[in-house]
C-alpha cells in the first residue's frame, strides 16, 4: 500500500525529515511572529495618530477603513456568510481587538507614557492564554505558566526601569484593554479554525462597521487643516496593518499552533515596538532592552516547550 503524500508538501526521501517550512508548528510560528511583528508597530502609529487626531474618531475610522477592505476581500472571493452560531463570537472578537483595544490604548495613551504602556502589553500573552483555557479548552502545563509569568514579569521589570509616568486612569484603562483584547485573540483563533484567519477578523470588521462608521462621522475632527503628515501616516499603518493585515498571519499562526503556546510571541512585541519607536520616532533604545529582550525569548521557547 503507499501512503498518502500532502499536497502541499515535498515527500521526504528516505532518511529525511520532513522539511521544516512545511512542518505545520513551524508554519504557524511563522505566521504568529510575522502577526507579532506588525502589531509592534501598532503603539508607535497610534502614538502619532493621536497627536492630532481624536481618539474615538481614530478607534471608529480605522475600523470602517479596515471593514471596507475586509469587505471587498470577501466579496472577490466569494467567501459564504458566517453560520448564525458564529454571531456571537464574532461580536466578542469586535469587541475585544476592533473597537475595545484600539480605543483603550488610544485613550490611555493620552494619559500615561509609551514605556509604562510597555508594562500592561507584557500582560497581553498571559490574559491571551486564560482566555484559551477558559474559551479555547487548551490546557497548558503548570510550566508553562510559570514561564509565561516570568516572561510577562521580565516586560514589567523593564518597562519599570525607564521610569515612565502614568496615572490611575491610564493604568485601569490599558488593563481593561489587555483584558479585552486577550478575549478577542482567544476568540477569533476559534472562529479561524472554522472560517479561515482573515475570513474571521474580516467578518468581525463588517459586522462593526455600521457603529463603527457612524461614531466616525460623530467624532471626526473639527478641522482638518491642523492634522500633519505624521499624523496621517500613523492613521494609515493602524488601519490597514494593525487592523487587517496583522491579524491574517495572527490568526492563522493561533489556530494552528495553539492560542496559549503561539501568543507568547507577544512578550516580544513591546521590545520590538520599542526599537521600531527608536528608528521612526527617534527615542533611545537602551541596552537594557537587548538584554531584557533576550531573557524574554529564552522564556518564549521554554513556555512553547510546555505548552
Amino acid at each position: 500500500m503507499t501512503s498518502e503524500t500532502s499536497l502541499n508538501a515535498p515527500a521526504a526521501q528516505d532518511g529525511e525529515a520532513p522539511s521544516p517550512f512545511f512542518d505545520k508548528q513551524a508554519t504557524a510560528w511563522r505566521d504568529g511572529f510575522l502577526g507579532m511583528l506588525i502589531f509592534s508597530g501598532s503603539l508607535p502609529a497610534t502614538r502619532l495618530a493621536v497627536a492630532d487626531l481624536p481618539p474615538l474618531f481614530l478607534t471608529s475610522a480605522r475600523a470602517a477603513i479596515a471593514a471596507l477592505l475586509g469587505g471587498a476581500l470577501l466579496l472577490l472571493t466569494r467567501q459564504p456568510a458566517p453560520d448564525r452560531k458564529d454571531l456571537p463570537a464574532l461580536a466578542v472578537t469586535a469587541l475585544g481587538v476592533v473597537a475595545g483595544f484600539p480605543l483603550l490604548t488610544a485613550l490611555a495613551l493620552q494619559r500615561v507614557s509609551a514605556a509604562h504602556s510597555v508594562i500592561f502589553i507584557g500582560l497581553l500573552p498571559l490574559a491571551t492564554a486564560l482566555f484559551a483555557t477558559l474559551r479555547g479548552g487548551e490546557r497548558p502545563k503548570p510550566l508553562f505558566w510559570l514561564f509565561s509569568g516570568l516572561g510577562a514579569a521580565t516586560v514589567a521589570g523593564f518597562a519599570l526601569s525607564q521610569g515612565g509616568s502614568g496615572s490611575l486612569e491610564g493604568d485601569l484603562l490599558m488593563l481593561a484593554a489587555v483584558l479585552l483584547c486577550g478575549l478577542g485573540y482567544a476568540e477569533g483563533a476559534k472562529l479561524s479554525r472554522r472560517l479561515g484567519g482573515w475570513q474571521a477578523i474580516s467578518w468581525a470588521l463588517v459586522l462593526s462597521a455600521p457603529p463603527m462608521l457612524a461614531l466616525a462621522l460623530a467624532a471626526s475632527p473639527e478641522s482638518w487643516s491642523g492634522i500633519g503628515t505624521p499624523a496621517w501616516l500613523g492613521f494609515a499603518y493602524v488601519s490597514v496593518f494593525s487592523m487587517l493585515i496583522g491579524f491574517v498571519f495572527w490568526y492563522r499562526g493561533l489556530a494552528a499552533g495553539g492560542v496559549a503556546r503561539v501568543g507568547q510571541l507577544q512578550l516580544l512585541q513591546p521590545f520590538f515596538g520599542l526599537a521600531l519607536a527608536g528608528i521612526l520616532l527617534g527615542e533611545p533604545t537602551p541596552w537594557s532592552m537587548f538584554a531584557s529582550a533576550g531573557l524574554v525569548a529564552v522564556c518564549v521557547a521554554l513556555s512553547k516547550r510546555f505548552a
